[in-house]
């Protein structure tokens, strides 16, 4: 046969096609020896990934939400779904494959290909008589992921991790804003700390007005629903002054930031969540005593700091503190501003009785402002201005587990090289039973 250079297969040469031959032959005697098929060798290499999609469909009609969870999956990789609690706003379940519905759990045995499971909301939920801090009606609704998706467990094969995504089925002339940052269809979610990774954060759906802009490299956007008195300019304002100043204290700083806001029936407060808040439309950016709805919440969310029972007013206190922090810090109000606000939350103080509760009330909180004051003095005291309340909170958000009394001041400790005065049970009204039982562990 000719060959033209270029075109066609090139003979190899005798010597190159034995050893390719060996080669060959050398591999099957391997495999054999192993007693492994070749389709089993391959599956060891297998990533172990399976699909699983949200779908969000809006009926308008009944003002609920129908969420579909789909699984797809190359073999048995996802072997159950549970959902250990359940508000009694979810209804009309179903799915392909074992569904198990008890008056304590959901549980779903996806079948081995992967399957459906369905469910339906009604989201308007009630916060005191007449405030929501979820709501849905015919032109927008605004909840948490967790509103709509319960948090479940799930068992699967070792090693088995979900590549999920979510979707909207809106009405006509509807958007969403969710926590995360893409707008493209379906929204992918990670969670690297999570095998079944499920959407989390605050989402606003309808006719709204969404503003984003990238603020020291946080991608930000702000949205309320049209017609609504949402500052969305005012906010982004605020935050071009104190999101430079919090991505410069914070160890690990968002990479995203989502505000949501409404005026009634929504709750006239603010609430965290992953990456995203919630704050009134009619709430002030920084109130007349100097404090700011909009900042506390963002510490919240960019801190992610858990307590352990009592020890609420540890994180609120930090959330408070760093608020007017921020505020000085970026230059939104002046020194002299923040020392009266600091002599402000002192006098309010005065009205708590006790600090060491199961929820930190205003009064609460404004103490654990005055101690964290005292705290941040003596820590800049004791180490000749080396280190500031800053560096202890860099250390208390390397701790995975809920902090308490005892992690505040081990950590105060150590960095001050003694125990703290300002930490001194003395001066924790309600907390000797704690402080007790913490020693004596």
């Amino acid at each position: 046969m000719n060959y033209i250079s270029g075109w066609g297969p090139r003979p190899l040469p005798p010597s190159f096609a034995s050893k390719r031959r060996w080669a060959l032959v050398v591999s099957l005697i391997a495999v054999a020896a192993c007693g492994v098929k070749s389709s089993e060798s391959a599956d060891s290499t297998d990533k172990r990934e399976y699909d699983a999609h949200y779908q969000v469909h809006i009926d308008q009609a009944d003002l609920a939400i129908e969420v579909t969870l789909s699984i797809r999956q190359p073999r048995n990789l996802l072997r159950e779904v549970r959902f250990p609690s359940l508000s009694d706003a979810v209804s009309d379940i179903s799915g392909d494959g074992d569904l198990t519905i008890s008056s304590t759990e959901v549980r779903w045995l996806p079948p081995a290909s992967g399957g459906q499971l369905r469910w339906r909301v009604k989201v308007a939920h009630h916060r005191g008589k007449k405030a929501f801090d979820a709501w849905l009606n015919s032109h927008w609704g605004l909840f948490r992921a967790e509103d709509i998706i319960p948090r479940a467990k799930s068992r699967s094969l070792k090693g088995a991790k979900s590549n999920t995504t979510l979707s909207f089925d809106l009405p006509q002339g509807w958007s969403v804003v969710t926590e995360y940052s893409s707008t493209r269809d379906p929204i992918r979610i990670r969670r690297p700390d999570r095998r079944f990774d499920q959407p989390t954060g605050w989402m606003l759906i309808g006719d709204i007005g969404v503003r984003r802009e990238t603020i020291a490299g946080v991608r930000v956007a702000v949205a309320g629903p049209q017609g609504h008195a949402v500052r969305r300019m005012d906010m982004l304002a605020l935050l071009n002054w104190t999101l430079p100043e919090l991505t410069a204290l914070l160890p690990e700083p968002l990479t995203r930031l989502t505000i949501v806001s409404a005026g009634e029936p929504m709750w006239r407060g603010g609430l965290s969540a992953p990456a995203s808040i919630y704050v009134h439309a009619h709430r002030p950016l920084i109130s007349e005593n100097a404090t700011s709805t909009l900042l506390h919440e963002l510490m919240h969310t960019a801190a992610s700091m858990e307590a352990k029972p009592g020890a609420d007013w540890i994180v609120e206190g930090f959330a408070e503190f760093y608020s007017l922090e921020l505020l000085k810090r970026g230059g939104a109000i002046s020194a002299r501003r923040y020392a009266k606000a600091i002599l402000e939350q002192a006098n309010w103080s005065k009205q708590a009785d006790t600090l060491c509760a199961t929820a930190s009330t205003g009064a609460t909180t404004a103490l654990a402002v005055t101690i964290l004051g005292a705290l941040d003095r003596e820590i800049r005291d004791k180490t000749a201005g080396n280190s500031t309340l800053d560096d202890l909170l860099r250390r208390l958000l390397t701790v995975k587990d809920p902090i308490d009394h005892a992690t505040l001041a081990t950590n105060a400790a150590e960095l001050i090289g003694q125990p703290s005065d300002a930490l001194h049970i003395d001066n924790l009204p309600g907390c000797p039973k704690i402080a007790s039982d913490e020693a004596s562990n």
